[in-house]
C-alpha cells in the first residue's frame, strides 16, 4: 500500500513511537498525578517530559501552558467556546475545517457574532481583509495555518500582527503544519495554538494539544478529577489541571512525545524541505495527467504538502476507489469536513481527491500515483 492520506493521520509512525506505547502499557501505565507510588510517579514524569518537549518545539517558555486534549477538534472547541461570550465577535476564514466553523456557528445561539473572510480561488488570504472585518466587539481571530483541502498556507505572522495591533486574541489551527513548519508562538503573536498529536507531530490518535498564553483564562467545558486540590468541591484554577479533568491518555502522550523527539532528531527544517520537494515534484508531474484539475497554488512554498485534484467530471469518490482497489494507493475524496473551503475552490459539488504527503513518502510513491492517474484518466 502507498499511503497518501497523511492529512488525516500520518502513517507509518517512527518505530520508537510504537515501542514507547507498548513499554508504557506493559511497565508503568498507572494513573499519573493520582498516587505516590513508583508507577504513578513514572507516568507523571513522562507526561511532564512531553509537555517540555512540545513547549520547546513551539518556543513556549512554560510547559504548563500546554493542555493535553484528545485531538485538535477538542482543542479548538475548548479555545473557541472558552473565550467567546454573548455579544462578542469572532473573525475566521473561508478555508477553515468544520472543527473551527461548527463551534463558531453553534455560538450564534448564544449571541456571538461571526465574520467569515473569503479567500481567493486558490485559498489565499488577503490579510487586509481580516483587518477590515474588525469591529469594536471583535474578541477573537481564528485561522488555519494550512488548508486541509488545498494545502494553501496562511500568513499567520501578518495575521498575528494585526491581532496584536488591535488587542484581539489570535487562535491558530496548526493541524496540517505543527511538526513540519517552525511555529514560534511569541514571534507570531499567537495566544492559542491547537494541534492534533496524530498528524505531523507523528504521535498516535487520541492525542492533541492546546497552548494557552500565560494569563489567559478560558471557561472550561468539563469538571472532574484532576489529582490536585482534591479536597475542594470546585474545579481548581490551575493550568493545565483546570482543563484536563479525568485520566490522561498516558500511552498516547508517551507516543506523542517520541514523535516530537523524532522531529528534533531529524530536524524540522529537513522534514519541511523533504515535504516541499515531494509536493513540488507531484505538482509538476500532475500536469502529465489528461483532464487534470489541480487546486491551490502551484508553488510548494505557498502550500503544505496537501494536493487536491479532479479528473475531468469524474466523481472524486470513484477516483479514490479505483486508486485503492486497483493500485493500492490510499487517498481521501469528498468534502474533507471543509465545505466552506470547497465552496471557495469551486469543488463543493464534485468534491476532490486529496493526496497528502508525509515525511516517509518517496518520489517513487509519487511516480506510481501519477501513472495510476494517467491510466484512470485515459480509461474514463
Amino acid at each position: 500500500m502507498i499511503y497518501l492520506d497523511n492529512a488525516a493521520t500520518t502513517y507509518p509512525k517512527p518505530e520508537k513511537v510504537y515501542e514507547s506505547i507498548i513499554d508504557c502499557m506493559k511497565n508503568y501505565c498507572a494513573n499519573p498525578g493520582r498516587a505516590g507510588h513508583k508507577l504513578a510517579m513514572k507516568a507523571a514524569r513522562e507526561i511532564y517530559d512531553a509537555r517540555e518537549n512540545i513547549a520547546r518545539l513551539f518556543g513556549i517558555s512554560d510547559p504548563m501552558s500546554i493542555v493535553f486534549t484528545h485531538n485538535a477538534t477538542d482543542s479548538l472547541n475548548l479555545a473557541i467556546k472558552g473565550v467567546l461570550e454573548s455579544k462578542d465577535h469572532v473573525i475566521t476564514t473561508s478555508m477553515e475545517h468544520n472543527s473551527v466553523i461548527r463551534p463558531i456557528k453553534a455560538l450564534e445561539e448564544k449571541g456571538v457574532e461571526n465574520t467569515v473572510v473569503k479567500c481567493n480561488e486558490e485559498g489565499l488570504l488577503d490579510c487586509r481583509d481580516i483587518e477590515k472585518a474588525i469591529k469594536p466587539n471583535t474578541k477573537l481571530i481564528v485561522t488555519t495555518h494550512a488548508s486541509n483541502v488545498s494545502g494553501t498556507l496562511i500568513d499567520i505572522k501578518s495575521v498575528g500582527e494585526i491581532a496584536k495591533k488591535h488587542g484581539i486574541l489570535y487562535l491558530v489551527d496548526a493541524s496540517q503544519t505543527a511538526g513540519v513548519y517552525d511555529i514560534q508562538v511569541d514571534e507570531n503573536n499567537i495566544d492559542m495554538l491547537a494541534a492534533p498529536g496524530h498528524k505531523c507531530l507523528l504521535g498516535p490518535q487520541g492525542t492533541g494539544i492546546l497552548y494557552i498564553r500565560d494569563g489567559l483564562k478560558l471557561s472550561i467545558l468539563k469538571e472532574g478529577g484532576t489529582g490536585s486540590k482534591s479536597e475542594e468541591l470546585y474545579q481548581p484554577d490551575l493550568t493545565p489541571d483546570k482543563y484536563e479533568s479525568g485520566t490522561h491518555n498516558t500511552p498516547g502522550i508517551v507516543g506523542l512525545n517520541e514523535g516530537v523527539k523524532f522531529i528534533f532528531e531529524e530536524g524540522i527544517e529537513n522534514i519541511r524541505k523533504h515535504e516541499e520537494e515531494l509536493c513540488q515534484y507531484m505538482l509538476d508531474r500532475l500536469n502529465e495527467v489528461p483532464d487534470i484539475k489541480i487546486y491551490g497554488p502551484k508553488d510548494s512554498k505557498k502550500r503544505a504538502a496537501v494536493i487536491s485534484i479532479n479528473i475531468g467530471n469524474m466523481d472524486s469518490g470513484e477516483v479514490t476507489f479505483l486508486l485503492d482497489s486497483e493500485y493500492e494507493i490510499a487517498t481521501r475524496s469528498g468534502i474533507h469536513c471543509s465545505p466552506l473551503a470547497h465552496t471557495t475552490l469551486g469543488t463543493l459539488k464534485q468534491g476532490a481527491v486529496r493526496f497528502s504527503l508525509g515525511y516517509f513518502n518517496t518520489k517513487e510513491d509519487i511516480d506510481k500515483a501519477i501513472e495510476a492517474l494517467k491510466e484512470i484518466s485515459e480509461n474514463n
